[in-house]
């Protein structure tokens, strides 16, 4: 590691955030071990964050981490696994598409929420026009 000195060396706040930035990358993103950690310990901690995210999903889409029962949370970890969380609709939204052959009500639920919002995967799902339309009238 080469030291800088003067004007241009970063800071220990920039140092400090640059280093939490690369820990959170390997803990949600998929990124590299940052120097200095257990890789046993990241590896432990990544795999409970994946747990606590499939969770949260279930509240989103209850059924379909019904459809899988106990393997929801392994089902959950295969797809995003390396994948930065978004939130709890769209990780589960995320889910339900990769995962083929969707049956019962997981196969409603997602066709539901395909009819009522646009997701393109890249940005947070938006109300169709005709599911804004139909809550302006309620007013």
């Amino acid at each position: 590691m080469s030291v800088v000195w003067g004007p241009d060396a970063p800071s220990g706040r920039d140092r400090l955030a640059a280093r939490q930035a690369a820990l959170v990358d390997a803990l949600v993103a998929g990124g590299p071990p940052p120097d200095g950690f257990d890789t046993a310990r990241l590896d432990a901690t990544r795999r409970a964050l994946l747990r606590k995210r499939a969770g949260l999903a279930a509240e989103s889409w209850p059924l379909l981490a019904a459809s899988f029962g106990e393997g929801w949370p392994a089902v959950f970890a295969r797809h995003r696994d390396g994948h930065e969380p978004v939130g709890a609709l769209r990780d589960g939204w995320d889910v339900a598409r990769a995962v083929t052959g969707l049956t019962g009500g997981a196969a409603a639920e997602l066709a539901a929420r395909e009819s009522a919002f646009r997701y393109d995967g890249r940005r947070a799902p938006r109300p169709r026009l005709r599911t804004r339309l139909r809550r302006r009238r309620r007013r």
